[in-house]
């Protein structure tokens, strides 16, 4: 028995999704074998597993439900959110990623059911190609970091990015050089995106001193102390390009 009438039960969606599947011309039942609903016409075979939210538990039914026929749905009540927000795409990429058909049933409609997608095979080879470009920004990422400063699963700490890690570079060469040109930094090793981190200056780490000439700023200064691991790298890669010029600092204030 309802005590709240606000409050969706699993049950509300079934008399819906009976009556969108008998307009299709298939004679629906229900809990069958465990089975929130079956449909059936001639030899095809749907299930249909109901929740009143997307879940792990409704997803892991829904693939048990897969060893009796391809074609499993998930049901749910339309949410709230906007079906075009993020959210909702990632969700709808996890069902089909499942091979899972998806249902929206809308209750204050009047029991309006939609079929956002129909059940079908994932092909994995055409989303990698659609996905190859994040794929290639991870790889300059991975390439563009020294070490593993970052610990996996963090959400409310800074996290050390490869282009962050090469603007401390860049402080820390400011710092042992002096005002320094682009170019005399990159002679150090700071790579091609020197001169555009330097004149984005994101992070106020640096200050300019004239035209095409740059210092380090107090919170440059101060960056290089709350980030010890990485100024250490740095001080024994200077000291290896020092040692490799036969122990003369190259002049390379520009």
């Amino acid at each position: 028995m309802k005590n709240n009438p606000e409050k969706i039960y699993e049950v509300d969606l079934y008399e819906p999704l009976v009556k969108y599947f008998t307009k299709l011309g298939y004679e629906v039942k229900g809990e069958v074998k465990h089975c929130d609903l079956t449909a059936v016409k001639d030899d095809e075979l749907i299930i249909v597993e109901m929740k009143r939210h997307l879940s792990v538990e409704l997803l892991v039914q829904a693939t048990k439900r897969q060893r009796l026929t391809e074609l499993v749905y998930i049901a749910v009540p339309k949410p709230k959110f906007s079906l075009f927000s993020r959210k909702w795409k990632d969700i709808c990429h996890l069902v089909r990623r499942l091979e899972c058909g998806l249902l929206l049933v809308s209750l204050q409609q009047g029991g309006t059911v939609t079929e956002v997608f129909a059940p079908a095979s994932f092909d994995r080879a055409k989303s990698m190609q659609r996905g190859k470009q994040k794929r290639q920004r991870v790889l300059r990422e991975i390439a563009g970091r020294s070490g593993d400063f970052n610990v996996g699963g963090s959400s409310q700490t800074k996290i050390m990015t490869a282009y962050k890690e090469n603007s401390l570079q860049i402080a820390f060469w400011l710092e042992r050089l002096g005002p320094s040109t682009p170019k005399a930094l990159r002679q150090s090793g700071t790579g091609e995106k020197t001169q555009a981190i330097l004149q984005k200056n994101y992070d106020d780490w640096f200050v300019k001193i004239r035209r095409g000439v740059y210092g380090i700023s107090e919170k440059g200064k101060q960056a290089l102390i709350e980030y010890p691991e990485l100024t250490e790298h740095y001080r024994q890669l200077a000291a290896e390009r020092t040692h490799s010029h036969d122990g003369r600092t190259p002049d390379i204030k520009g």
